[in-house]
């Protein structure tokens, strides 16, 4: 393989730049592809966003199974993408590495936390890329750049040899600038390459799309018309009965107790020189009491009832992927954490307690800002949303 040193979008790792030639022989063979510094390769050291956290961890033994996948298909590894720090954030400003260019709009940020991967597909550095997908980290990027993204199925794309971040809500999820190939990548990680059936009726999440501004659900509408041409008419469905704002706390709860578990130990030993916005998340995650985080957890079980209820297999929800275009680099921290970041789980926090796949599509634009159409689908609906992506965009 031919050595890709230069790194003009700032969206691969400086600590190790491991390349990794493919099989030479599959459905991949002769594309490109990042991995966000969160899978761990064989002989080198996975950093997560943080300089603490690279010093403390020695050369890993095994390849993340999502990697060999690919590799084994053909495909060639062209480095290793940043993070945002510890992979708590949504932006794509990591204080210690900095912030990878997004292609689609220079002075703002790409998104996070797998910034570098969606900034390297995005910037043609690398056919298609590896992230994860925990709050949004994944369909949030693709939104702000322009590019395609999915957030597959919990459990459907194997985590071994991924740093554990907020189970039950982890997921490997991939980029694409076309469809087709975010399909074709889609086939070799969840093993499924049989057509699927057609989508048999798209609902429209109207609590969703009246979480954002009316002229961000106006420039969407055109995106919806064009996935109703290819499945009928849509339905209009309220998925949290006006309870959007708890579902989001839900979530919140849930998945900051289950991040403290994991993290909390190292950073108490540690003590790491955390950035703002990630200091100030998981101080909020490390004080969450026992009574409170049982609580939101029968919440998010009754949650998955009522998803499970409303979206059937061969539905499709339409939703924003995110209420605006990607904000403006060195946007203070406070109107982050608000207008930005709790904005938006709004609406990512939904597939995320579901446990449901969603794609992100570059369908719209807001401003001259890229704007991302998300549908899901009920659990095990992958390759469905794939096919439907690429049939909406061929």
């Amino acid at each position: 393989m031919a050595s890709r040193i230069e790194d003009p979008l700032g969206a691969f790792c400086t600590h190790s730049r491991p390349e990794l030639p493919g099989s030479g022989a599959g459905s991949l063979q002769g594309r490109t592809f990042a991995v966000k510094d969160v899978f761990h390769i064989a002989g080198y050291r996975t950093g997560f966003g943080s300089p603490e956290w690279l010093e403390t961890h020695g050369p890993v033994t095994e390849t993340a199974s999502a990697v060999r996948r690919l590799l084994d298909a053909g495909a060639d590894m062209v480095g290793k993408t940043l993070t945002d720090e510890l992979a708590y954030s949504l932006t794509g400003e990591n204080v210690h590495y900095g912030t990878p260019v997004n292609p689609a709009a220079p002075d703002r940020v790409p998104g996070g936390s797998s910034n570098g991967s969606a900034s390297a597909v995005a910037g043609g550095a690398a056919d298609f890329a590896l992230g994860t997908d925990c709050g949004g980290s994944v369909r949030l990027p693709a939104s702000y750049c322009g590019i395609f993204g999915i957030r597959p199925t919990v459990d459907r794309v194997p985590l071994d040899g991924v740093i554990p971040f907020g189970p039950p809500f982890d997921v490997a999820g991939w980029f694409a600038r076309d469809a087709g190939l975010l399909e074709a990548v889609g086939q070799v990680l969840l093993d499924e390459t049989g057509p699927p059936p057609a989508p048999r009726r798209l609902l429209r999440g109207v609590d969703a799309f009246d979480a954002v501004e009316p002229r961000i659900a106006g420039a969407l509408e055109r995106a919806v018309a064009r996935v109703e041409d290819a499945v009928g008419p849509a339905v209009d469905v309220s998925m949290a009965e006006g309870r959007l704002d708890h579902w989001f706390e839900t979530f919140r709860i849930v998945q900051g107790a289950s991040i403290w578990s994991n993290l909390g130990e190292w950073i108490t030993a540690v003590r790491p020189r955390l950035g703002p916005g990630a200091k100030m998340r998981l101080d909020w995650a490390a004080g969450l009491d026992g009574r409170t985080v049982a609580a939101a957890k029968a919440d998010h079980a009754a949650i998955r009832r009522r998803i499970e209820a409303v979206l059937r297999e061969g539905d499709m929800l339409a939703i924003p992927t995110s209420p605006r275009g990607a904000p403006l680099k060195n946007t203070p921290v406070d109107d982050i954490e608000i207008r930005f970041r709790n904005q938006a789980m709004h609406l990512l926090c939904i597939a995320g307690l579901g446990g449901l796949p969603q794609v992100s599509l570059p369908m719209a634009e807001i401003d001259g800002l890229p704007l991302g159409l998300s549908l899901i689908g009920p659990r095990g609906a992958d390759m469905q949303l794939l096919a439907l992506a690429r049939k909406l965009t061929a």
